[in-house]
């Protein structure tokens, strides 16, 4: 298991992260953008991660794609599509907060590699009488990396989980090492970079670093995939039980998940507040004249939550009048209407 040392420049770069979070938790992002953002990042994260590995299409491509049904998907378009699929169903064990398990691995595996012969879903297991499983060189047909035995997957697997769920570190730490561990492991035959980023991911939203699903973690990864892989290898040979069971200079690694992640959320940060400036002012521009007017009353008087009859008599005006206006608001995302027996009771003010 990777062991990490925790000096001034890791504790700074975090340190940057966590002011970087606190601020974007202050920023109000309606529900509907919010959505938009989620949708689009699960999009451009299933094309990231499959760009790392030498997917072809393109971001459009692999967007159409995804939005596709019922007609025969080549080879490359599977593959985002399972990404995709796979991020689906992580949101919905996020959504009931469950920790990762090595069930859970498992599964992501085997919707990331939906549609492969079934020997490459789940863990590898023996390899034929002196065959080697190892990842190789394509160009030089060299192995760049010979993984730990079968025999010891599951062991290193349930090592992971523990550390994972009952260690001190840092959450972000947590997900580097799941990161490298899980891509050090490589427990099946296809889809362990896959899955150990998809995962890393999982546990950074799963301890509250998701950054509101604003953005891809990645896209980042991929820019320099070079570095990435560098990175990963940290200048160790290729047998697992050379060096990368226990690495030196975790450092290496753990540096560069912190800089690539601090990039990711300089620019997610940039991204809500940009986009939401942008989204408040093209809804705003959809309003009538008399409803813009009607909103700057109510962030005038900080009118959090209302009866439409309260503010009728307030402002001498009819209570249909006033039902109409918080229609058109809430349409628009400006207004929340609150239902009692089906019936709407009142309103509250959604925008900070």
């Amino acid at each position: 298991m990777i062991q990490i040392t925790i000096d001034n420049e890791i504790l700074n770069a975090i340190l940057k992260i966590e002011k970087n979070k606190d601020t974007l938790n202050s920023v109000n992002i309606p529900v509907f953008l919010s959505n938009k953002f989620r949708k689009n990042t699960k999009k451009r994260s299933s094309y990231a991660s499959k760009h790392i590995e030498g997917n072809p299409l393109t971001f459009d491509q692999a967007s159409k794609v995804i939005e596709e049904q019922d007609r025969h998907f080549l080879k490359p378009e599977q593959e985002i599509r399972n990404y995709y699929s796979a991020l689906t169903f992580l949101e919905k064990k996020l959504s009931v907060k469950e920790p990762i398990s090595f069930e859970m691995i498992l599964d992501t595996q085997k919707h990331i590699c939906f549609g492969e012969p079934k020997e490459k879903i789940g863990l590898r297991g023996p390899m034929p009488p002196g065959v080697l499983f190892a990842v190789w060189d394509q160009k030089t047909g060299n192995p760049e990396y010979i993984p730990p035995e079968y025999s010891e997957i599951s062991a290193l697997l349930n090592e992971l989980v523990e550390y994972i769920n009952t260690s001190d570190d840092h959450p972000i730490l947590k997900a580097a090492v799941a990161h490298y561990q899980l891509v050090t492991i490589h427990p099946f035959e296809d889809g362990n970079g896959r899955t150990a980023r998809i995962l890393s991911n999982y546990v950074l939203s799963y301890y509250g670093y998701g950054f509101k699903d604003v953005g891809s973690l990645e896209e980042y990864f991929a820019y320099d995939m070079d570095e990435y892989y560098s990175s990963l290898q940290m200048g160790l040979p290729v047998n697992y039980y050379e060096g990368r069971n226990n690495p030196p200079h975790p450092e290496i690694w753990i540096k560069y998940f912190l800089k690539i992640f601090s990039l990711y959320a300089n620019r997610v940060l940039h991204i809500a507040i940009n986009g939401t400036k942008e989204d408040y002012h093209i809804r705003e521009s959809q309003l009538s004249n008399k409803s813009k007017l009607f909103l700057e009353y109510l962030k005038k008087h900080k009118i959090m939550r209302f009866t439409p009859i309260e503010l009728s008599k307030a402002l001498g005006i009819t209570n249909r009048t006033i039902i109409n206006w918080c229609s058109e608001l809430s349409k628009n995302g400006f207004l929340k209407p609150i239902l009692v027996n089906e019936r709407i009771r009142f309103y509250e003010f959604i925008e900070k």
